[in-house]
């Protein structure tokens, strides 16, 4: 089949999302489909290698053809901007759709945010008879909604239009988590047919092939430290002050360290507060490739997630399925409604609360550290989780399994 997969974010960009996308291109390419991706140019999320390289707007990547596209600037700008950029990002897309792809397309697989994509594969649907399936992961415009990002009542409605016609024009609508499904089925009246729940996966190879080394440690000048890590997106949704007024209470540990890697709209928000709190305990770093990433997490002792209490749906952070790849312990702090809590619940790999309390969140992070005989049993059991219910192919197969439904 002739599948065309559109996505704001698409490797060299360092995201989840990036990463899932280009695996989601790579298996079906070697199942014996045609496959062709449309994304944005990549300016963010990069390694520092790849921050002032350039581009192809078209190349051809394994077998797959790549269309990146300039657009305007949604990344570490204001909210007004950002929402502009997304309104215009569909059209940007269709004129280079139809300026570069010639064949006719049987399927266009829509990864969602920012949710006005969902745009591009609603008309493709209409003009080219294409199946529409739709890969929802942040239930958009609520999110912004509860995290106050999104408050003028005539841009709620129109992003809540555009979400309407999303649930309604698709074929098919992905989610990754049951909570999710539940919650598009119970507050959206979207038809429980229509939604399958599709988990977000994890490559465990990478893990499996990576021993600690301690690269990081020692260029971190972090030997015989208990590392707390988080690595990824720095925004709001993530909530990180939690971290560092847990990292506070906890300064008169010298052996607890946070490092912190990534970038996002709040870093240098985190950074001044850091600095102005005099936090000795916390380390920012930015990104590190996709292929240092595993090295990265197998030198630490607790992987970190975090989510903004403010949210209100059922999000499940996929960095936690990293961290059980590479048998690592977790504790997160997530939203009440998280499915999160039930997967590390289920998987018997750490801790999870709600991310409603630092001095709560400081006392966990201290069992961890007085429980550190225990972190290997932790990481063994997320391991075994992850590699039974979280594979590539097994998440892919059931993606495959909608072309004909």
């Amino acid at each position: 089949m002739n599948i065309l997969l559109i996505t704001s974010s698409y490797p060299p960009e360092i995201r989840s999302s990036a990463h899932l996308m280009q695996e989601l291109a790579e298996d079906l390419n070697d199942r014996g489909h045609n496959i062709a991706v449309i994304t944005s140019y990549p300016q963010h999320n990069l390694i520092q290698d790849n921050i002032y390289k350039s581009f192809e707007n078209v190349s051809n990547e394994n077998g797959i053809k790549v269309i990146r596209i300039k657009t305007l600037p949604s990344h570490m700008v204001n909210y007004f901007v950002r929402g502009i950029s997304h309104m215009v990002l569909p059209f940007v897309f269709l004129y280079n759709i139809k300026k570069y792809i010639n064949q006719k397309i049987d399927i266009v697989i829509v990864y969602s945010p920012p949710l006005s994509l969902s745009l591009v594969g609603s008309i493709l649907k209409k003009t080219s008879k294409a199946k529409f399936i739709l890969n929802v992961q942040d239930i958009f415009p609520q999110n912004a909604i509860d995290l106050g990002i999104l408050r003028n009542s005539l841009s709620i409605k129109i992003f809540e239009q555009i979400e309407s016609n999303a649930y309604s024009t698709a074929d098919h609508i992905m989610v990754h988590s049951e909570g999710n499904s539940s919650f598009l089925c119970n507050k959206k009246k979207v038809p429980q047919e229509k939604i399958t729940t599709v988990y977000n996966w994890i490559d465990i190879a990478p893990y499996v092939n990576t021993n600690a080394t301690g690269q990081f440690r020692k260029q971190l000048h972090l030997e015989n430290k208990f590392v707390l890590l988080f690595a990824g997106v720095i925004g709001p949704s993530q909530g990180l002050d939690l971290l560092l007024e847990a990292a506070d209470r906890l300064r008169h540990i010298p052996d607890i360290c946070f490092l912190i890697v990534g970038d996002g709209m709040e870093r240098k928000q985190l950074e001044k507060k850091a600095v102005n709190i005099s936090l000795n305990n916390v380390i920012f770093r930015p990104f590190v490739s996709k292929e240092e990433y595993p090295k990265l997490v197998k030198d630490i002792d607790v992987g970190v997630v975090c989510l903004s209490n403010l949210n209100k749906t059922p999000v499940v952070p996929s960095k936690i399925l990293g961290y059980m790849a590479a048998s690592v312990s977790i504790v997160a702090f997530l939203n009440k409604e998280s499915d999160g809590h039930k997967i590390i619940r289920d998987a018997e790999c750490g801790y999870s609360m709600i991310s409603d309390d630092p001095l709560k969140a400081s006392e966990l992070i201290y069992k961890l550290y007085k429980e550190r005989c225990k972190l290997h049993q932790y990481g063994e059991k997320g391991f075994s989780f992850v590699s039974t219910n979280f594979t590539r192919e097994m998440c892919i197969d059931k993606i495959e399994r909608l072309f004909c439904q």
